[in-house]
């Protein structure tokens, strides 16, 4: 069948080896390289706990109320959430520090409320399997604020206010700054936090 002048004429690739071509290498162009774009949030992130589906507000500036200078060298900074949303929150937050680079063995989060569900699968293999995990210190590690004592210093504390009494509450933000080396992220109802500040 005759070609038409609008068709266009396929050609019958040369015989040849075609590694041979994709094996050349090109060389690079002269001047500065781009500087690399760092990856978006991945919802795959290995993080502690099952993936949940968030709102995505912790990262972002109308989220974090407040960042203080703590009196030591950790900072204080809050994240808006409800008591049935804060784990979830501090998980996002994770997922941000993750992103930003962090080690997880660098990341500590602290509930006040049920137990991170991390923690509670963890523990359902034995106490002994679950501290150990914080000894070896490769992960972020999860556990009740009332624990803290026995949890070592990191450098990131998560702190997900997700229930518990007025009292608990109180007693665990100075035991999470008192862990926090460079920062406590606090992720709960800003006026209730207020109240008990």
């Amino acid at each position: 069948m005759p070609l038409t002048p609008e068709e266009p004429q396929i050609h019958e690739s040369v015989p040849g080896s075609r590694t041979a071509a994709a094996s050349r290498s090109v060389p690079p162009l002269p001047g500065p390289r781009p500087t690399p774009r760092p990856a978006p949030p991945r919802a795959d992130r290995n993080r502690p706990g099952p993936s949940r589906p968030g709102s995505g507000r912790a990262g972002s500036p109308s989220a974090q109320n407040a960042t203080a200078e703590a009196s030591g060298t950790a900072q204080i900074q809050l994240v808006e959430a409800t008591d049935a949303t804060a784990v979830d929150t501090a998980d996002e937050t994770v997922d941000r520090l993750l992103d930003g680079g962090l080690a997880p063995g660098d990341i500590l989060v602290l509930t006040t409320g049920e137990e991170h569900p991390w923690a509670q699968h963890e523990r359902s293999f034995g106490e002994e399997s679950y501290w150990r995990q914080l000894t070896d210190g490769e992960d972020v590690f999860c556990a009740h604020a009332s624990a803290a004592e026995r949890v070592g210093s990191r450098s990131v504390v998560v702190l997900a206010v997700n229930g518990g009494t007025d009292a608990e509450a109180a007693k665990a933000l100075p035991a999470a700054l008192a862990k926090a080396g460079r920062e406590l992220i606090v992720c709960g109802d800003p006026e209730r936090l207020r109240a008990l500040l």
